[in-house]
C-alpha cells in the first residue's frame, strides 16, 4: 500500500520510526516531512498530507503532531479526507470499519512507538464495513454546512 506520512517538529522521531516500520512491512512510504526537529507549523504538513491522499498519490495517510489534534484538524479541512485521531488500536480499527477513515492521526506526546505501531497495524488491516455506514460516510464529503438544516 502507498502511505503518505507527515508530522510537525514534535513528532519527527515517531514519524521516522513509523516510516521505517511501514517500509519493513512492505509498504511504499512517502515521507512528506519535516526531516528535522526544527520548529514548523503543523497545518502546512497536514495540508500537504491531505493533498497527497485526496489526489490519490497515497492510499492512506499518517498524520502526527505533539497531541495529534492540530494536524488532524488541518487534514480534515480537505473534504476528501477523513482523519481519525486515535490513541489505541480499537479506535483505529473502528475508524476504518465505521468511518472509512483514510488518515490516521496520533499524538507523539500521548502515545509511544509501540502503541503507535499497534494503532497503525489495526488501521491498515481493517476494511471499511460499508452497509449502514456507507450513507453516513458519503454525507461527510457531500454536504456543506449551508445545506444542513440544524
Amino acid at each position: 500500500m502507498r502511505i503518505a506520512i507527515a508530522s510537525d517538529h514534535a513528532a519527527v522521531e515517531l514519524k521516522a520510526a513509523l516510516a521505517d516500520w511501514l517500509r519493513e512491512s512492505g509498504h511504499d512510504v512517502d515521507d512528506l516531512g519535516p526531516m528535522t526537529a526544527d520548529r514548523v507549523d503543523y497545518p502546512d504538513f497536514g495540508y500537504k498530507l491531505a493533498e497527497a491522499v485526496a489526489s490519490g498519490k497515497a492510499e492512506r495517510g499518517v498524520a502526527l503532531c505533539g497531541s495529534g489534534i492540530g494536524i488532524s484538524i488541518a487534514v480534515n479541512r480537505n473534504p476528501a479526507c477523513r482523519a481519525a485521531l486515535v490513541s489505541e488500536p480499537l479506535s483505529a480499527a473502528l475508524a476504518r470499519e465505521h468511518n472509512d477513515a483514510n488518515v490516521l492521526a496520533m499524538g507523539a506526546r500521548i502515545i509511544g512507538p509501540d502503541m503507535a505501531k499497534a494503532c497503525l497495524a489495526a488501521f491498515l488491516s481493517t476494511d471499511f464495513g460499508g452497509g449502514r455506514h456507507a450513507d453516513r460516510v458519503a454525507k461527510l464529503s457531500s454536504r456543506s454546512l449551508e445545506s444542513l438544516a440544524l
